[in-house]
């Protein structure tokens, strides 16, 4: 696992790889004229909204040849416990990524304020499309509190930024 401090806009923050066990190398991209495979951003957390979201996107927006990056913000990418969860859910996830949608996965652990971080994340990788999931806020607590998914949808500015409603109580898993 390489852990490196990397500096943009005078704002430094740090984050981690994650080395993901199963093995993609029989799905290699095209490249020059003829590349097809996209870049998507996925952010995810351990929540459920996040895992709706990632649903979401292998079923209806992921195609053959294209790449997902998984990022997931956290406070500290020092804490081992905190570490050890997001690598357990990314390695979870690229998994089922490669089983249900055959495509390639990066993942990243990033730290800082997520909004942020994710955003810098997309500009260091040029995605298609950001995918998040909502959490489901009425529109006065969002203003209130903030959201990471409007934070990203108005910060954002060289791909769209797909912001997956949550699925209701007691609604199927799409996978």
């Amino acid at each position: 696992m390489a852990l490196e401090t990397v500096k943009e806009d005078a704002q430094v923050y740090s984050w981690r790889e994650v080395t993901l066990s199963h093995s993609t190398s029989g799905l290699e991209r095209e490249t020059g004229e003829r590349r097809r495979g996209r870049d998507i951003l996925i952010a995810i957390d351990h929540g459920p909204n996040s895992k709706h979201a990632f649903d979401w996107a292998l079923i209806h927006f992921c195609r053959l040849a294209d790449t997902i990056h998984l990022i997931h913000a956290v406070s500290s990418v020092q804490n081992g416990i905190v570490y050890e969860a997001s690598q357990g859910l990314m390695q979870k996830l690229a998994l089922e990524a490669f089983e249900v949608a055959m495509v390639r996965t990066n993942a990243r652990i990033v730290e800082g304020d997520p909004g942020k971080v994710i955003c810098k994340e997309a500009e260091r990788i040029k995605p298609v499309a950001v995918v998040m999931g909502s959490r489901g806020r009425s529109l006065i607590q969002s203003v209130l509190q903030g959201s990471v998914s409007e934070y990203c949808f108005h910060n954002f500015k060289s791909a769209p930024v797909i912001i997956v409603p949550g699925k209701e109580v007691g609604e199927e898993s799409l996978i």
